[in-house]
């Protein structure tokens, strides 16, 4: 009897280790999907942005905020846990 019972809780062990380990997995794949939708929702691209857009002076993508200093970007660094959106100008050229 002993055996069993040491058999019972050895079978118990693997059990809550293999649980452990799906919710794991499954909390990594969720964070790689949620990344992938975070990329396709940010949109075009910073150097398209500025193309679209050649009046803009300053721009942000709620992450971090750029200005525009001789055609190039100048941004500052992102947020922890940022949440891209699309660009947005927010100062023309003259104004």
């Amino acid at each position: 009897m002993r055996f069993t019972r040491l058999g019972l809780e050895t079978t118990m062990s693997l059990c809550g280790f293999t649980r452990r380990c799906a919710f794991a997995a499954a909390a990594v794949l969720l964070l790689i999907a949620n990344s992938a939708m975070a990329d396709e929702q940010a949109g075009e691209s910073m150097a398209d942005f500025m193309k679209r857009h050649p009046d803009c002076m300053e721009f942000s993508d709620q992450c971090s905020t750029c200005a525009v200093v001789d055609g190039k970007a100048a941004c500052s660094t992102p947020t922890i846990a940022c949440m891209k959106k699309p660009y947005v100008c927010t100062r023309r050229a003259g104004n």
